[in-house]
């Protein structure tokens, strides 16, 4: 859901820019007003949580992926608010630093997951859980289908913000400028995976995480302002060390998810069968859009793909930050160049089980750098 510079029109772009700055402002001041001892060290808290639990990656339908956002469980603890925060912060970090979503697609990705998420997950979860005991089954059950139910609008609303492209933009003769999949192959790809695998890994983490906080730290679900700080987010960090410790897993989940190619990737014609399989047979447009060509390469990441700058890859494949995975993945893989994509958090080598789908030699403008 991270979508890359390139896939949405300036004026696509600037509306959902104008439509998060309108939440952030409204966000700060609502946060301003009713600012507690442990509402700053708990936005911070969430916005680390988030940042890891969007580290692991897990196998869609069609060789894409996809990953938890975290969102019901921020909300839930912080409410809608404070969670939008937490959110955005993770989001524009992820943009600034590692390449993971667009510059001037920040707005929009901010607005689907961390606006439209929060609010979501939240009156969900209010809705079910009501009037129940804090530490009742119920408000279980309510964090799940509230992260079920806020990781799918998220994901529709990506979908939808994809598919107008083709529809909006296109030149003369009918070319996409931007985003090159129509509504009717955007929505099915993108909500297929987040209905079953993604939905089910956000229901979850969400509940995990409520039944844990349940037991360990009620205190923060009653959202008691008197609560300190240092009390009650200790164990959270320990929650976010460990998964920091298990990050490695998330290389296990080979391929990209749908929509965070490059115009390299567009204009691979190795990588053409797996973008096809993965748009429900629609084949990818015969040329790399302009938008997508223009607008790509705005911004460079300072650690692209989360790659330490003192690690150099062959330039397809993209890890996680950890070292040990890193090196592990450069001495299994062979120099397998193709299929990159800048914006996405998982770099296997696509193995395309075709007859004319062999890797890009050196000769065809790769070099594999270790």
């Amino acid at each position: 859901m991270h979508i890359p510079d390139g896939y949405l029109s300036p004026s696509t772009c600037a509306t959902l820019y104008a439509a998060a700055c309108a939440s952030w402002y409204a966000a700060l001041k609502r946060i301003k007003r009713s600012i507690g001892g442990r509402t700053i060290p708990l936005i911070s808290v969430f916005a680390a949580f988030c940042f890891v639990v969007m580290m692991f990656n897990i196998p869609l339908p069609g060789g894409t992926t996809g990953h938890a956002v975290g969102v019901a469980v921020a909300a839930i603890v912080l409410g809608p608010w404070a969670s939008v925060l937490a959110l955005s912060i993770t989001i524009t970090i992820q943009a600034l630093f590692f390449g993971d979503g667009g510059i001037t697609t920040l707005g929009a990705n901010c607005f689907n997951m961390a606006v439209v998420g929060s609010f979501v997950a939240y009156g969900v979860y209010r809705l079910i859980a009501a009037r129940s005991d804090v530490s009742s089954q119920r408000r279980t059950i309510a964090a799940a289908i509230a992260g079920y139910v806020a990781i799918n609008a998220s994901a529709l609303l990506a979908s939808v913000e994809f598919g107008i492209q083709p529809l909006l933009f296109h030149d003369s003769t009918g070319t996409p400028l931007y985003a090159p999949y129509p509504l009717r192959v955007a929505i099915p790809a993108m909500m297929i995976g987040h209905l079953t695998f993604a939905g089910l890994a956000e229901a979850v983490l969400s509940a995990g995480m409520i039944a844990y906080l349940q037991h360990a730290n009620v205190g923060l679900l009653r959202q008691s302002q008197s609560a300190s700080a240092s009390t009650s987010t200790s164990r959270l960090w320990w929650v976010i060390a460990v998964l920091m410790l298990l990050t490695p897993l998330g290389i296990l989940a080979a391929g990209t998810a749908w929509g965070e190619w490059t115009a390299r990737d567009l204009a691979n014609s190795h990588a053409s069968p797996v973008i096809e399989a993965a748009s429900k047979s629609q084949l990818p447009p015969g040329s790399v859009p302009a938008g997508i060509e223009r607008l790509s390469t705005i911004w460079t990441a300072p650690f692209p793909a989360y790659a330490p700058t003192f690690i150099k890859l062959p330039s397809d494949i993209r890890c996680r930050p950890c070292l040990v995975s890193a090196c592990v993945r450069c001495c299994r893989w062979q120099a397998p160049p193709f299929f990159a994509s800048a914006g996405s958090r998982t770099r296997e080598p696509y193995q395309l089980h075709r007859e004319n789908a062999q890797p890009l030699r050196a000769s065809d403008g790769e070099s594999a750098r270790i």
